[in-house]
């Protein structure tokens, strides 16, 4: 298989779920007690043509979307995750299942958190179609 062809088929850009603005709401918060804590997160998920921003806590991005998902009625669950950079610029692969079925695919970005929630997105539609 081709890369061309690897990309067009685990990194699908096109489908019913997109992502459009994404931030974390406190990322500069001080921590306050020791130990992992919960950020908040928020962002503009279209569904077909729906289209609403969503919120969630969660101790990083790809848990925060994947509620998010969730919400929305779309099972993403996260069963491998492999993140590396290649020309500059981060590539994540994932597995994920909802719970029926399991599907591989991939995201692309220059940051490693875009790369990742890319990836999850990807792998939502790939899930649906």
């Amino acid at each position: 298989m081709s890369w061309e062809t690897f990309v067009a088929t685990y990194a699908h850009g096109a489908g019913p779920v997109r992502l459009g603005h994404w931030e974390c709401t406190d990322a500069e918060r001080p921590a306050g007690r020791l130990g992992p804590q919960a950020r908040n997160f928020r962002a503009v998920i279209a569904l077909g043509d729906r289209i609403g921003t969503c919120t969630a806590a969660a101790g990083g991005p790809v848990a925060a979307l994947t509620a998010m998902l969730h919400e929305r009625g779309i099972t993403v669950e996260t069963v491998k995750f492999h993140q590396l950079q290649a020309d500059g610029r981060t590539v994540t692969f994932i597995r994920g299942s909802d719970g029926v079925r399991a599907e591989w695919a991939m995201g692309w970005a220059d940051d490693p958190t875009q790369s990742a929630l890319r990836a999850v997105i990807a792998c939502a539609n790939r899930l649906l179609a």
